[in-house]
């Protein structure tokens, strides 16, 4: 039986390892049917390696570092944000604010000044050059890392960027299993993510920023749940000064502090807690003002919030109840009614928020996971735009709960990526259909049927 175990573990790997490469060095995105074939073929790999090695910890970690070193000397194919990270990154070495320069506003007076400036603003295209960028601060100094250790080579930043990453990755792994072990989970159930493909090819092979952040929201809920809660705040505004999105997890944290006891019961009994929440907080917040202070200038605010803006009045794509609502716009107003809704699912949002972050329970770490799953799946449902390394952070949250939709989505996510398949980058809607079908049918028989059925047993 082992031997037979462990010859059924080298072949796969070694397929793991000829569809990597091909996917990394052989691929490109507008050969769509090639990309969903390889896709498809390594998420069964990565099932039957874990359902093979489920207790072969040392082993599972070997192979997740390993499979993303594959990708260390390759160019992104499915991504073109990295030719802005190293524009950013180069801009701050030369003594420029990326945050007051678009990378178009040089190009178009025939000013380079960055080194490969024309190479890098073709490389990002049209979209990203043209407007100011959305990285926050520690994000840039991963970018800054690249400019002073591979200045002079596109593919030698895309290999720092890679390895920051992978470290990152490394970091998730070590503070995953301790959290998975403090609330007493199978520690194994972090390789649902460190060997997933989907977190492999979009993180480590496309260069998204994701695992960093991932890895200081980790780190932060392992040092919330072991009591020191200084470290943990230091950590989670780490996190959010590389990607802003932990910052819709803050309001969570209020009664979690309580132990989900109200404040308004013996409150003078509660000065304590109180106390250390509003610490907790400022802690965050302080940092990041400090992380932006060098980038401060009377045209950073403006610039920034009108960037981040674009998201919710602008860029459209992979989004689910939003076509739904722009389909009706267009039923009965004529036309793309972005801005009106743009402007509506701002406020549902934060509704939605204070209303788990005040009426559901937060007594304990894995409440909190929870309602942070529910939180930000809420947000990416009700979206603009979801592009598909977003459900990393959804699906490391999944591991710490019930909830597995997450799992689904991080495979059917792929579907997404049909748009370039044309020469317009135009989105086939019944495709995104399909994919929502998928993980919307998933989440309900999860949430319900499935519920129903473990009641009945």
């Amino acid at each position: 039986m082992f031997l037979k175990r462990y010859k059924s573990s080298l072949f796969f790997v070694l397929l793991t390892v000829l569809f990597y490469l091909s996917f990394s060095y052989d691929l490109n995105r507008n050969d769509y049917v090639k990309l969903v074939t390889l896709y498809t073929a390594l998420f069964v790999l990565f099932y039957k390696l874990i359902k093979i090695n489920t207790n072969n910890f040392t082993f599972l970690a070997i192979l997740a570092i390993g499979f993303r070193l594959l990708f260390l000397f390759s160019i992104p194919n499915l991504s073109q944000d990295f030719y802005r990270f190293i524009w950013d990154g180069r801009m701050i070495i030369e003594g420029f604010n990326p945050y007051l320069f678009t990378p178009e506003s040089f190009i178009i007076k025939g000013i380079s000044p960055v080194l490969q400036a024309q190479e890098l603003y073709l490389g990002m295209g049209e979209l990203s050059g043209s407007h100011f960028t959305n990285y926050p601060p520690l994000n840039q100094l991963c970018f800054v890392i690249a400019g002073l250790l591979a200045g002079k080579s596109i593919l030698g930043s895309a290999i720092i960027l890679r390895l920051i990453i992978i470290l990152a990755d490394v970091g998730t792994l070590y503070f995953g299993k301790k959290l998975l072990e403090k609330l007493n989970l199978p520690i194994n159930t972090i390789f649902w993510y460190m060997l997933n493909p989907f977190i492999i090819i979009e993180l480590t092979g496309n260069l998204h920023f994701e695992s960093v952040m991932i890895f200081f929201l980790i780190w932060s809920l392992y040092l919330y749940e072991v009591g020191k809660w200084q470290f943990s705040a230091i950590a989670f505004a780490c996190s959010v000064s590389i990607k802003l999105i932990p910052l819709i997890f803050l309001p969570l944290f209020f009664y979690s502090f309580f132990k989900g006891d109200s404040i308004f019961k013996n409150w003078k009994s509660k000065y304590s807690e109180f106390k250390t929440l509003i610490s907790f907080y400022s802690i965050i917040i302080i940092l990041n003002i400090l992380f932006f202070i060098p980038f401060y200038n009377q045209n950073f605010i403006n610039n920034y919030t009108q960037t981040v803006a674009l998201w919710f009045q602008d860029f459209e794509f992979n989004a689910s109840i939003y076509y739904i609502a722009r389909a009706i716009g267009y039923l009965f107003r004529g036309y793309n009614e972005i801005d009106f809704i743009g402007k509506i699912i701002p406020s549902m949002i934060i509704l939605f928020v204070l209303y788990i972050a005040f009426f559901k329970k937060n007594k304990s770490l894995k409440e909190l996971i929870t309602n942070m799953l529910l939180v930000l799946s809420f947000y990416f449902f009700m979206s603009t735009t979801v592009h598909p390394w977003y459900i990393a952070t959804l699906l490391i949250l999944s591991l710490f709960t019930k909830y597995k939709f997450p799992l689904v989505w991080s495979f059917a996510g792929i579907i997404s990526y049909i748009a370039y398949a044309n020469s317009n980058n135009i989105e086939n809607l019944w495709v995104i259909g399909l994919e929502y079908t998928i993980v919307y049918g998933y989440l309900i028989w999860e949430v319900y049927i499935k519920k129903a059925t473990i009641k009945v047993a």
